[in-house]
């Protein structure tokens, strides 16, 4: 029969437990700290009504209905419908390329789903910080609050091909409205008006 060999063990120093705990304890605070200090302070988003589906990309079009308060409640912008007849072509609300707004709307936006409403606070320097756009009702340093409703999205070569689509109809009306220098089209009177 083997004997196995006994090793005794040293009792802990008094106090090194309590040492111990307090470098796990100190060791924890430092790195939520840190987590606190990297993440965006003041950005938030919150979700009003549920969406549903996928979210969009870094290069998609958004579509949205928002407005946009500053932090007294003040608006200083807000969607507004286009002025270019649309149905069928693309969703309602004003088309956003991701990649073409602020980073704080950009990344909130990432998050939406559609058919979504979301209530999006960007801090100043997630927005435009102490550089606002010139004439801009944007103080330096504003910190913004958006109401945003993601109606829908789509890749950018899809809103290009509809662009295009819209242009060519267009120039096709354009063409059978008149021909250039002011001539109406099969003998009608000048200034009449086209069939509907």
């Amino acid at each position: 029969m083997t004997e196995i060999t006994r090793v005794p063990l040293r009792p802990i120093a008094k106090g090194s437990l309590t040492k111990l705990w307090i470098g796990v304890i100190v060791a924890i605070a430092l790195a939520v700290l840190l987590a606190w200090s990297l993440a965006p302070q003041g950005y938030g988003l919150t979700v009003l009504e549920e969406g549903t589906g996928p979210t969009p990309g870094d290069t998609d079009v958004a579509f949205v209905k928002y407005v946009g308060r500053l932090d007294d409640g003040t608006v200083f912008d807000e969607s507004q419908p286009l002025p270019i007849p649309v149905e069928g072509i693309f969703p309602e609300g004003n088309p956003l390329p991701i990649d073409g707004v602020v980073p704080g709307f950009a990344d909130g936006l990432k998050q939406m789903q559609a058919g979504g409403r979301y209530e999006l606070r960007i801090p100043s320097e997630e927005a435009y910080g102490a550089d606002v756009p010139p004439g801009s009702p944007i103080p330096p340093n504003a910190d913004l609050t958006f109401e945003v409703e993601l109606v829908d999205f789509m890749t950018r070569a899809d809103f290009d091909r509809r662009i295009q689509t819209i242009t060519q109809m267009m120039q096709q009306q354009g063409a059978m409205m008149g021909a250039p220098g002011g001539e109406a089209p099969m003998g009608e009177p000048e200034g009449a008006a086209p069939p509907q």
